[in-house]
């Protein structure tokens, strides 16, 4: 049997998945992908994930509000995501995608480090995880972490900062999402910081349909992809590639599905 592989982060709500559910979760099983957890973008998207964790039972739900998305968000996105957590749904495993980036027009960052206050606030309520996006807010993003003191840390997604940014999470009880990034010879600051971080530090991850890897541009990223994001990682580490298969995948159990 080959490795098992748990896709942290995949955008499955959105095409080219949507209609074509079954053939796209057949192909990820076919990869090694057990389970995939799906991010919420903004409060419309929230009924789509929930409906899609209760009707296929390798998909998992994030509920969260995206910096990218900051026009949309409001008090009554708020209301709305606390109002999914106080549910308690059985799909739901984390707060996310949340965070700040600055790499977008008019990022708003004031309004975007209240968003996020708030929701690492309802994550601490709810005793759940964060999926944490940052964009050139690595440093920003620590402090705010330092100072809110998460009961459950959380993972900080599509890295490719330094490896002493990367530290500063760990230090913190945040893990590392490794992605298709790591695919591209050019990529040489995230693969030198991949090679080099803990493995109990790392957990992988698509943000398909984005993100796609080497030899894959201009095509839909997939789950089933991330196997060769795991290969690539095995090429840039030094432990067997058992061995790093087997850590991936307790590490988002770990962070997800604690026993």
């Amino acid at each position: 049997m080959g490795p098992v592989f748990i896709d942290t982060h995949c955008h499955f709500d959105f095409p080219p998945f949507v209609h074509h559910e079954q053939s796209s979760l057949a192909l990820a099983a076919k990869a090694g992908v057990a389970r995939i957890i799906v991010p919420a973008v903004s409060a419309d998207r929230f009924n789509d994930i929930l409906r899609l964790s209760q009707q296929f039972p390798m998909i998992y739900g994030a509920f969260g509000l995206h910096p990218l998305y900051i026009a949309r968000h409001n008090q009554d996105s708020l209301a709305a995501l606390e109002a999914l957590l106080k549910g308690n749904s059985q799909g739901l495993v984390a707060v996310g995608e949340i965070g700040l980036d600055e790499y977008m027009d008019d990022p708003q960052p004031e309004r975007q480090q209240w968003i996020l206050s708030e929701q690492l606030k309802l994550a601490n309520r709810y005793d759940l995880p964060v999926i944490l996006h940052s964009r050139r807010t690595h440093d920003r993003l620590a402090k705010m972490l330092r100072q809110a003191k998460q009961a459950r840390a959380g993972v900080v997604h599509g890295f490719s900062g330094s490896l002493e940014q990367a530290l500063a999470f760990i230090r913190l009880g945040y893990r590392i999402g490794v992605g298709g990034v790591i695919t591209y010879q050019r990529a040489h600051k995230t693969r030198k910081v991949m090679a080099e971080l803990p493995l109990d530090s790392l957990i992988l991850e698509t943000d398909a349909p984005d993100m796609p890897l080497s030899e894959f541009q201009g095509q839909p990223n997939r789950p089933e992809r991330i196997r060769l994001v795991f290969e690539q990682l095995c090429l840039l580490r030094s432990e067997p590639s058992q061995q790093i298969a087997d850590q991936l995948y307790a590490n988002s159990m770990a962070l997800f599905w604690p026993a």
